[in-house]
């Protein structure tokens, strides 16, 4: 089944954050906090996911308050932080949504989200993800993350589902 099929069916969209939502990269404060950088059309991606009634949810292996304070800005309700098995945690959200396997996309970068990407219907890297995750995801963005993957991934998501123009619209003709 191809990529634009698979995106068809999805009712979850799940992102890992570093390297995702963000560059990657890590930067501390003198007294420790950590920041990062998100890019503010992928977080208008994710508004129109919701809008398109997509679940959206964040899975992600570190422990990060800027992590929280950017999903609640999101109004991305679930949310898990420190997940050593990130499979077995959307395996769990799946279940309690009941939605299924096939209905999943995830977008990971490295190998601790690829027991999840090869479980789900629809597993999406960014430009900047690890070899290995690249040759196993079903679809691959021309942006890497944290400069615009997500986007790219919503809308094409969207797009499979036949919801972009119509939310599109409401920007390109508004009333």
């Amino acid at each position: 089944m191809d990529a634009r099929s698979r995106a068809s069916r999805i009712r979850l969209m799940a992102f890992d954050v570093d390297g995702v939502m963000t560059d990657g990269g890590l930067c501390y404060t003198d007294d420790g906090h950590e920041l990062k950088t998100f890019d503010v059309q992928d977080g208008l991606g994710v508004k129109l996911l919701q809008r398109g009634g997509v679940e959206l949810a964040i899975v992600t292996g570190r422990s990060s308050g800027v992590v929280a304070a950017r999903a609640a800005d999101l109004g991305i309700e679930h949310v898990f932080q420190g997940v050593a098995d990130k499979r077995a945690t959307v395996g769990e959200l799946l279940a309690r949504l009941g939605f299924h396997w096939p209905e999943c996309a995830f977008m990971g970068d490295d190998l601790i989200d690829l027991p999840v990407m090869m479980r789900c219907g629809l597993a999406i890297a960014p430009a900047n993800a690890r070899p290995v995750v690249r040759e196993r995801a079903h679809a691959l963005t021309d942006s890497a993350g944290g400069h615009g993957a997500v986007r790219e991934a919503a809308e094409f998501i969207l797009a499979a589902q036949g919801k972009l123009d119509h939310l599109l619209a409401a920007y390109l003709d508004p009333p």
